[in-house]
């Protein structure tokens, strides 16, 4: 299985899946045939979690070939994503607590057994073996996976975010943590996801049978509550001359970007993260860039996480694509309060839209997808 690091192949990607594939999503989603036989999903997590393509336009890439109606079940887990950025928006602090969680949980003996895929639960060890080695997992099979490694072998959900994040083309801040959350009990509180042996065996097309999991485990318990905060994203007038990207905003032409006397890319290093990323992870996000570069043909520079650092020696005022909340907002937030930075940040009109409706949860924000639509004319 490979993934493409251009724009021009994301767009090919999803081109093929409309074309081909996308009428029998609603039935077949939920089946993982294995790695090589991905046909049922579009595998666009990874264009997607980059921007190479957004939310918007795929959803208006389909709705202009087949109605709503045959391809809802696809728009409404688009805009998943787009919910799941809204809700952490909202409510930052969840991510900087799991961040902080992480550091006080020690890895013991059952966790490396785990992660090296050396469990007694057969498809558990194959999913981890696939996710090291293709970078992917089916969506239903994250599921799946996460609760068997919070119910089953009892290990924190949050050391299980972080090996998705750390291994996952497509991880991202917002749809990584709160999913993990969710299978846990503690995003929807009380009501957790366990995964069942018969439901491993249906939809992983009967590769699996007789899985001994436990089936009857009671949600997590966290006390901690988390109010929403309103959406802050500091703008301002003043035109500023140079602009900085981070790796998970990559397509650019939402806006007169041509205006700007240089552009720097930046990929933080695992130096620069929280979660220490898998190296072909890095590699991924280098390859992206590099082809963004060559793409738009501007005066530009790619930096890492040191060398954003330096340039504070000769700029102050910049411009930012806005890149939510996630390790490079919190790396920028730093070094913003370190050095007295003056930074505007450029957002997405549509995601400014959407993010107020993350307010509540995922089933109001769908009754919204309909306005969504109209508003930015996906439909």
């Amino acid at each position: 299985m490979k993934f493409e690091t251009s724009r021009e192949g994301a767009l090919k990607t999803l081109n093929s899946f409309i074309e081909n594939d996308i009428l029998n999503y609603n039935s077949k989603r939920n089946f993982d045939f294995g790695i090589n036989n991905r046909k049922n999903v579009s595998c666009l997590s990874p264009y997607i979690t980059h921007r190479l393509i957004t939310e918007y336009e795929t959803a208006k890439k389909v709705l202009s070939k087949h109605p709503f109606q045959k391809v809802d079940k696809y728009i409404q887990e688009i805009f998943w994503r787009v919910y799941w950025k809204g809700w952490l928006e909202l409510r930052p602090q969840v991510w900087s607590d799991f961040i902080e969680d992480l550091k006080t949980i020690k890895e013991n003996e059952n966790y490396l057994k785990a992660v090296r895929g050396e469990t007694e639960i057969e498809c558990f060890n194959d999913w981890v073996n696939e996710l090291k080695e293709f970078n992917y997992l089916h969506n239903h099979t994250r599921m799946l996976f996460a609760s068997i490694w919070i119910f089953t072998l009892g290990l924190p959900w949050q050391k299980g975010a972080e090996f998705f994040m750390r291994h996952l083309f497509d991880g991202d801040a917002a749809s990584n943590t709160l999913s993990w959350r969710w299978v846990a009990g503690i995003q929807t509180k009380g009501k957790n996801y366990l995964a069942q042996s018969w439901n491993i065996s249906k939809f992983s097309n009967n590769r699996y049978k007789n899985i001994k999991l436990n089936e009857t485990a009671p949600p997590i318990q966290d006390k901690r509550d988390y109010a929403i905060s309103p959406l802050k994203i500091n703008k301002s007038d003043e035109i500023n001359e140079n602009l900085i990207v981070f790796e998970n905003e990559m397509h650019i032409d939402f806006f007169d970007f041509k205006r700007y006397k240089k552009i720097y890319f930046v990929l933080l290093g695992n130096d620069n993260r929280s979660i220490k990323l898998d190296k072909k992870v890095l590699d991924f996000k280098k390859k992206i860039i590099t082809t963004q570069l060559k793409t738009y043909k501007l005066e530009s520079e790619f930096l890492d996480g040191n060398g954003f650092k330096n340039l504070f020696e000769k700029l102050t005022n910049f411009d930012v694509i806005y890149p939510s909340i996630g390790e490079n907002f919190s790396f920028l937030r730093k070094l913003i309060k370190k050095n007295n930075l003056k930074i505007s940040f450029i957002s997405r009109k549509e995601d400014e839209f959407c993010w107020k409706f993350s307010n509540k949860g995922y089933f109001n924000f769908k009754s919204n997808i309909p306005i969504i639509l109209s508003n930015f004319k996906l439909n």
